[in-house]
């Protein structure tokens, strides 16, 4: 709700006002029957008779034609024919004493000539702020009365409970009397009385207002769950709205508090550890929330359910700051949450908001891009990127600026999978080493079916919503809706190369894990390391491709003792956590012996990446040359790949290696071409690294090269 300063509502307040000063005005003349004559020898020390006189006779004194109501309106909007004092009063259920204590303390926050007034009442010029004995003899007629009326001082009574007053006492001063004490209007509320619609400023820190919200309003399915939730808002409730896409949350609080016509109030939870006087700030946000008619958004609720101190210590203020509200609150959890039923004494409701599926985010996609959309493959662009409602919301404007960039007025396809690949969670970069894809289908030799399997993984890819949801198969399948992927061979045949192609062809990124680094000798810890990967990877829409997969995927053994049965479970873990995954994940080993038929069953794709044959070794010896280079006319290439029986990747070291060498002797001839005598250098080199000895066979008649290396 935004509430302005209109005229009608100061008006309101300053008729109040005057009504206060009246009843000061009588004060005075009861006083004035007890007090004798002025003492000139003490002018200067005491608020004198006539200087009284004078500031009760000031026609200005709260008067219709004040400087102050001249002034320009504060805000958006207004609160109808509701005041702002009658809203303070009826929202914290002051009675009629409660809000004459409310407008005594806001008096000298207009007119500062009420101090003066104030200490004339009180006997003591350095007395400038009410008493509670004197804001009693002023209210209340009779003794019997202020007795009565002392309860509304009350540590729970609404003024202190909600700080809508504050004592002014130094510490010295707090033993004294309840009587002899003397309060000041907070000044949220002096703000708020005056017309001014921000959010306290001591709370600026942990909390913000949301007003606008079409940026959560996208195209969504939570029509039913925002029309129940609309007929529920009368008498308040706690709705917990629980899962990983936090736009889907949005989007449904953004729903509610719209139909409503109310603000939310959005805090994070992660702020409330640690907080400094967490108790007072969190009292004020509540007393903000009910004057207001704000929704309360606790986002990150179980950020509190750790076991530290301080952390369990924010739990508890917060659990207290929903009680305290009685209209309506959203906590939002990434995790379930058992039921508080009764424990907050207050109606709760459980919602799970899972992320949009295909069809969904394809209608998002549709909504933000409107005409732009045209031509573009939404259907396929949302079957591989699992995005929440925010993150196409961003991605789109992403993908918008990267056009206005080239000086064109609609994005591509191109742009649009980059700007994907952008709003997806990239904190995987910390747990796995992100690789760009370079190769292409032209780029690999392969024989034909496992060539053909690579381009099936693509199509299955780009067709999953066709064939889950549309087909129907979603319904059939509870789990194990990603991609499992084994690619067995021997080191240097192609895997990671296809790996790339793949992450290349389907424009998205690719993270390679070395397994043999997450394998742990202690229990539990490998289980641990997994974990992560896979909770990080839920989140950034990645091909994960697990390398040296050997470490983990040896046949399961025999169970004889306590690390054989901590290694299949390290095992069947892995398993577990890849069905989960709605992503690709890829694992490559060398050895595909070690892998029993129960792994292989539980795989979408297995595909062998045999040792290159000669004909595969001359393409490849072909392919691993950029067209680029300077090829002399002593290179036989035929004669490469017939000789040496080596792997698509010892080809690929070899032609670097000799490139380089070529470009050494350019110092002194600066037209040198790569020719046979590099090559035969850089296969030396290479079989060295491969422990391998180099034979006359082998070399044939470049055999001499050899020694004259």
């Amino acid at each position: 709700m935004s509430i302005s300063l209109t005229n009608t509502n100061f008006e309101h307040l300053l008729s109040e006002l005057r009504r206060i000063t009246t009843k000061v005005a009588l004060r005075v003349e009861e006083m004035r029957a007890t007090i004798g004559n002025d003492e000139d020898e003490f002018r200067g020390l005491y608020v004198s008779e006539d200087e009284v006189n004078q500031l009760l006779a000031d026609p200005d004194l709260f008067q219709g034609n004040s400087g102050l109501l001249n002034q320009p309106e504060i805000g958006k909007g207004g609160p109808g024919p509701v005041s702002r004092l009658t809203r303070l009063q009826t929202v914290f259920g002051l009675s009629a004493f409660e809000r004459d204590v409310v407008l005594i303390a806001l008096a000298p926050e207009i007119e500062l000539r009420f101090e003066k007034l104030y200490a004339y009442l009180q006997d003591d010029v350095t007395k400038r702020r009410p008493s509670i004995d004197m804001t009693l003899r002023l209210l209340c007629p009779g003794l019997a009365a202020q007795v009565a009326a002392r309860r509304s001082f009350d540590a729970e009574g609404p003024l202190l409970k909600y700080r809508l007053i504050e004592f002014t006492d130094d510490n010295q001063n707090r033993q004294a009397s309840l009587l002899s004490r003397s309060i000041k209007l907070d000044e949220g509320i002096v703000s708020y009385l005056l017309g001014e619609d921000r959010l306290d400023a001591r709370l600026r820190h942990i909390a913000t207002i949301e007003q606008d919200y079409e940026q959560w309003l996208t195209v969504g399915d939570n029509e039913d769950e925002t029309d129940r939730l609309v007929e529920l808002a009368p008498g308040g409730y706690i709705t917990f709205l629980l899962g990983q896409d936090e736009s889907s949350k949005l989007h449904l609080a953004a729903g509610v508090c719209q139909r409503l016509g109310i603000e939310v109030v959005k805090v994070e939870a992660t702020v409330l550890p640690g907080l400094a006087k967490a108790d007072s700030v969190l009292r004020l946000l509540e007393r903000d929330c009910i004057l207001r008619g704000a929704a309360l958004y606790l986002n990150g609720f179980d950020n509190l359910l750790k076991e530290e101190a301080p952390v369990q210590e924010a739990l508890r203020q917060a659990t207290q700051l929903m009680q305290g509200l009685t209209g309506i609150t959203f906590v939002s959890s990434e995790q379930a949450l058992s039921p508080m039923q009764g424990h907050l004494g207050r109606r709760e409701f459980y919602l799970q908001l899972n992320m949009p599926g295909y069809s969904e985010r394809q209608r998002i996609w549709e909504k933000q891009l409107g005409s732009e959309a045209l031509g573009l493959d939404l259907e396929g662009l949302s079957s591989r990127f699992k995005l929440s409602r925010g993150q196409i919301v961003a991605a789109a404007a992403t993908a918008r600026n990267t056009a206005a960039w080239r000086g064109e007025t609609a994005p591509t396809l191109a742009d649009l999978e980059a700007a994907c690949r952008r709003h997806s969670t990239t904190r995987l970069s910390n747990l796995a080493r992100k690789i760009k894809p370079l190769f292409r289908w032209d780029d690999i030799v392969l024989p034909p079916d496992p060539a053909q399997m690579l381009k099936e993984i693509v199509q299955q890819v780009r067709n999953r919503s066709l064939v889950f949801e549309k087909w129907g198969f979603d319904t059939k399948l509870s789990y194990g809706k990603g991609l499992n992927v084994i690619f067995a061979g021997p080191s240097g045949t192609g895997k990671t190369m296809s790996a790339e192609i793949i992450a290349g062809e389907l424009k998205m990124d690719l993270y390679k894990i070395d397994l043999s680094n997450m394998v742990s000798k202690y229990i539990g810890e490998t289980e641990k390391n997994l974990e992560k990967i896979f909770n990080e990877a839920g989140e950034s829409n990645a091909i994960l491709f697990f390398d040296e997969a050997d470490s983990i995927f040896g046949k399961r053994s025999e169970v004889k003792d306590a690390h054989d049965r901590y290694a299949n479970i390290e095992t069947g873990y892995l398993l577990q956590k890849m069905e989960e995954y709605d992503g690709i994940v890829i694992l490559a080993t060398n050895l595909r012996k070690n892998l029993d038929d129960a792994f292989i069953r539980r795989m979408h794709f297995m595909i062998e990446y045999p040792f290159p044959e000669e004909e595969d070794r001359f393409q490849i010896w072909q392919r691993s040359f950029p067209k680029t280079v300077p090829m002399g006319e002593t290179v036989d290439l035929r004669f490469m790949a017939r000789q040496f029986k080596i792997a698509g990747g010892n080809i690929k070291n070899i032609c670097l290696t000799s490139s380089f060498l070529a470009a050494g002797d350019m110092e002194e001839n600066p037209n040198q071409a790569v020719e046979m005598v590099h090559l035969i250098k850089a296969t030396r080199r290479e079989f060295q690294k491969m422990g391998k000895l180099c034979t006359a066979s082998d070399f044939g008649r470049y055999y001499s090269l050899i020694s004259e290396y």
